[in-house]
């Protein structure tokens, strides 16, 4: 099976996983919502992409079977997963540009700021709501951040895409998790836009980076 056809099941099956963002959590729902990044992982060793792109889409696979089980224990693995991803991809990015994530603001000095921007900016709307995890999650910010100005580095294109529509996800599950309330009208519409931009990140960063 070639890798074309690996990413497109995972594709299919993230397709399937739409409207099961919002059931409660089961086995079924957490092995559905896993798969498709273990495809992209399998597509990505099959396509001879560069180990650490496959190590990040892994990572993610397993963050996202983290996060899909209840629990603070499980949302520190699946934070664990995702910022050791997100560590991966810094040196899969860097590694594709040959600069360094600092360089970000000589190439593209506007979106560099807007970031930093942001990830001050969760000291406000963010921090004050997540309780004892304070630091996990400001540890996670920093790490994303880096991520960012590591895709800032490459030319814009599905790379710089994905990274942006993955930094975008994780801005809305912030919102979702610590900011809405169980019965907020938004939070089903939030969790298919979530998975929507998460999906095609990762796809775009895999595809991107393949040979």
């Amino acid at each position: 099976m070639t890798s074309t056809w690996i990413i497109w099941i995972g594709l299919a099956v993230a397709l399937l996983y739409l409207p099961m963002t919002s059931n409660p959590a089961s086995w079924p729902r957490s092995v559905v919502k896993t798969v498709p990044l273990l495809c992209f992982a399998l597509a990505a060793y099959v396509a001879g992409g560069a180990a650490f792109l496959v190590a990040g889409l892994f990572l993610s696979a397993l963050g996202d079977f983290a996060l899909s089980r209840r629990g603070e224990g499980a949302f520190l693995y699946g934070l664990s997963a995702f910022a050791l991803a997100h560590l991966v991809y810094i040196l899969h990015l860097t590694g594709l540009s040959g600069q360094m994530p600092w360089e970000a603001f000589a190439l593209f000095p506007l979106l560099a700021l807007f970031l930093i921007a942001l990830t001050l900016s969760a000291e406000l709307w963010l921090i004050p709501h997540v309780g004892g995890l304070r630091w996990p999650v400001r540890a996670y910010v920093l790490v994303i951040t880096g991520m960012g100005l590591a895709a800032l580095t490459l030319p814009v294109g599905p790379v710089t895409l994905g990274a942006g529509l993955f930094i975008l996800s994780d801005l809305i599950l912030a919102v979702q998790l610590f900011r809405m309330g169980e019965d907020h009208p938004l939070v089903n519409p939030a969790g298919w836009v979530l998975w929507t931009c998460y999906v095609l990140g990762q796809a775009l960063i895999l595809t991107g980076g393949l040979p």
